[in-house]
């Protein structure tokens, strides 16, 4: 990919489904994307949308979840924000405990340390209190806590039928881009 000299925009994915969404969001990012993918996630990527290579083409720069020495690990290193999607029930513990064993949940913490924007996208349901205390423990630090759910008022007008995974995953990641800074095209305001 070109070199940009806009900031980077850290996209990891922990072990959970969902990956379809990160992929869309790699597709649709304005800033270059730094990619670190969990063993887990890359397995499930793998499964639920094919070879890991076509995702890894997407983004400007992939780096491995043990590399604690990557430039997304440093706080001094510029960013637009981190989106963690899918963000598994284990990583939002480990961000939420101030656990930095391994780059996704050491670059967690930069974003959270620097004031930078942390969007965890979360992807297990149901929640035990354990899970929602830990949820509430990470946004008190400064993460937006977005569970996978998409805005279904976008798809006003149209049935059930009319509606793919697609259309749904595509309408949460410009909500995920929305946050970060990238206007959204349609909204409720014009929807109504």
């Amino acid at each position: 990919m070109p070199r940009s000299r806009k900031a980077p925009l850290v996209v990891a994915m922990a072990g959970a489904s969902g990956a379809y969404a990160a992929r869309l969001l790699l597709e649709r990012s304005p800033w270059p994307t730094l990619l670190v993918v969990s063993r887990w996630a890359r397995a499930i990527y793998e499964r639920e949308c094919g070879p890991f290579d076509t995702l890894a083409r997407l983004a400007s720069r992939v780096y491995d979840p043990s590399d604690l020495e990557a430039p997304p690990s440093s706080g001094s290193v510029p960013t637009a924000g981190m989106v963690i999607l899918p963000c598994s029930i284990n990583t939002l513990a480990h961000i939420a405990g101030g656990l930095a064993d391994n780059l996704i949940t050491r670059a967690a913490h930069c974003h959270l340390k620097e004031r930078r924007p942390l969007i965890l996208g979360l992807r297990e349901t149901p929640l035990t209190a354990i899970d929602l205390q830990n949820a509430a423990r990470a946004a008190a630090a400064g993460a937006v806590v977005m569970p996978l759910s998409p805005p279904f008022f976008m798809f006003q007008g149209k049935s059930a039928e009319q509606i793919s995974l697609h259309d749904l995953m595509g309408a949460y990641v410009d909500r995920v881009l929305a946050l970060l800074g990238r206007p959204l095209a349609a909204n409720w305001e014009n929807l109504i």
